[in-house]
């Protein structure tokens, strides 16, 4: 059974998420900007009209789970895969705000992982997330939750991308979602000061988001990574 150390305790495969709490919001943006982005990964975004490609911005809220209680904010791109036909989501930047699960993402998959302050605030009719970094504000993002959508008893299975020290990594994961809601647009977007700010400006945003969907519940299972290439 495959383990890895971090910070002198024993994190055994697959890592395990027995209950989260998601919203994401779905933005069309230029396919020659998102290249450019991608580049330093080798990897090509999906073009579901030619000509654009697919942002991600998402906050999830780890209530119980092998890597402990945490906020999450990220930014993903949805991508070709570079070695077998399908797609995945290539995981751009993804703060969080405690130091063990820091630790974790890095060593074990890869993830681009930095601490930040996340103020997420998931009880009412909106659900919303303010992220900022070192006293600077990155991004508020407002979901307005949709129309229920019908759960899956099944896990879903998925692939992340991460791309750390000039290695692209797979990572295997499979969810579970339930009280899902979605719709279109549904999401307001405010962007700050910070580089990562400028960044997803360059893309074009904010503007009206492709759609935007909630989870109330969910579950996780995390593979270890495998080399890509």
């Amino acid at each position: 059974m495959v383990s890895h150390l971090i910070q002198g305790e024993r994190v055994t495969m697959p890592v395990r998420i027995r209950d989260a709490s998601a919203c994401a919001a779905m933005f069309t943006v230029p396919a020659r900007r998102a290249r450019s982005v991608l580049s330093h990964a080798g990897l090509d975004p999906v073009e579901p009209v030619r000509g654009t490609a697919v942002c991600a911005l998402a906050f999830v809220h780890y209530r119980d789970g092998d890597l402990g209680s945490y906020h999450e904010f990220a930014v993903a791109f949805l991508v070709r895969d570079p070695v077998r036909r399908g797609s995945g989501a290539f995981i751009h930047w993804l703060p969080v705000d405690q130091t063990f699960t820091l630790a974790a993402g890095r060593t074990i998959w890869g993830f681009p992982k930095e601490m930040a302050d996340i103020d997420l605030r998931l009880g009412g009719r909106t659900k919303s997330c303010v992220i900022r970094q070192d006293g600077r504000l990155v991004a508020g993002l407002l979901v307005k939750p949709g129309i229920p959508v019908p759960s899956r008893s099944e896990l879903v299975s998925l692939d992340a991308y991460t791309h750390q020290d000039g290695v692209l990594r797979r990572i295997p994961w499979k969810l579970r979602a339930q009280r899902v809601r979605s719709r279109p647009g549904g999401a307001l977007l405010r962007l700050g000061d910070h580089p990562v700010a400028r960044e997803l400006a360059s893309l074009g945003l904010p503007k009206t988001a492709l759609c935007t969907s909630s989870i109330g519940t969910m579950a996780m299972t995390v593979a270890d990574a495998d080399v890509v290439g």
